[in-house]
This record gives C-alpha cells, sequence and structure tokens, in this order.
C-alpha cells in the first residue's frame, strides 16, 4: 500500500515537474486564472479544516477522527481535487500530446493515492464507509 501511495504522489509531482518544464501550467487567460485561483483557495480550506495535522508522503492516517466537515462535507478528497484542477486549467490551456499526457499522469496519481487512502482510512475510521457513500471523491454527485 505505502509503494502505490508513494508511486501516486511521485507521478503526481513529476506531472507537475513536467507541465511547468514544458511551461504549460500557467497561462495569462482570465479562465485559467480564475481556475487556479479557486483550486489555491480549496487546497488552504481543505487545510485549515483538517487542521495541525501533517503531510506524510505515503498514505497514513492521522490522528484525530474523520474530518467530514468543510470541503470534506461535498468531496472526500479537495487538495487531490485542486491538484487535478490546477493542472488541468494549465493542461487546457497549453494543449499538446505532452501537456494532455502529463495531465492524465497527475489523474493517475491523484487515484492511485485516493484509492489507498480511502483503503487504509476506511481500516483506521469505521465510519468512513458510511461517508463514502454519501460523498463523491472529488465532483460533487459525480465521482
Amino acid at each position: 500500500m505505502r509503494v502505490v501511495s508513494i508511486a501516486g504522489l511521485t507521478l503526481m509531482v513529476a506531472a507537475m515537474a513536467g507541465l511547468w518544464g514544458t511551461h504549460s501550467l500557467l497561462s495569462r487567460s482570465p479562465f485559467v486564472i480564475g481556475a487556479q485561483v479557486a483550486a489555491v483557495g480549496l487546497v488552504l480550506w481543505a487545510r485549515i479544516t483538517f487542521g495541525r495535522r501533517s503531510f506524510h508522503a505515503a498514505a497514513n492516517p492521522t490522528e484525530g477522527g474523520l474530518v467530514t466537515t468543510g470541503p470534506y462535507h461535498y468531496i472526500r478528497h479537495p487538495i487531490y481535487t485542486a491538484a487535478c484542477l490546477f493542472g488541468w486549467a494549465g493542461v487546457l490551456a497549453h494543449m499538446s500530446v505532452v501537456s494532455v499526457a502529463l495531465g492524465g499522469l497527475l489523474i493517475l496519481g491523484s487515484v492511485m493515492r485516493m484509492l489507498t487512502e480511502e483503503r487504509l482510512v476506511a481500516q483506521r475510521y469505521p465510519a468512513y464507509r458510511q461517508y463514502a457513500q454519501t460523498t463523491k471523491r472529488m465532483v460533487p454527485y459525480v465521482f
């Protein structure tokens, strides 16, 4: 599980670095800027809601109970959602085979992390299973 989790994080970081390196991450488009500002806002909201818990390279459930408030009330993985929103805003602004491939790696890495995290959190917090039945992973009412 830890290996899959770290591999997912590695893919996410590599995808974002690749988008940055190919000048496909940022744009002057107001739509891209708006989406990326929203993504940063979502990360900040999620981190503030999650509290002083630390970030782990491997998906490890933290002490302190299950968080189901703030953005977690609407989606289970707001930070991964924000990363994908930020990256894909750039991909859509700079469409190319390379940028789409990097965007695909970003989503793949995020899904790997989400699935691993969900399994571990469900083991630690049995209430997670019920929470997961009523809350989508990334997009409310869709996925």
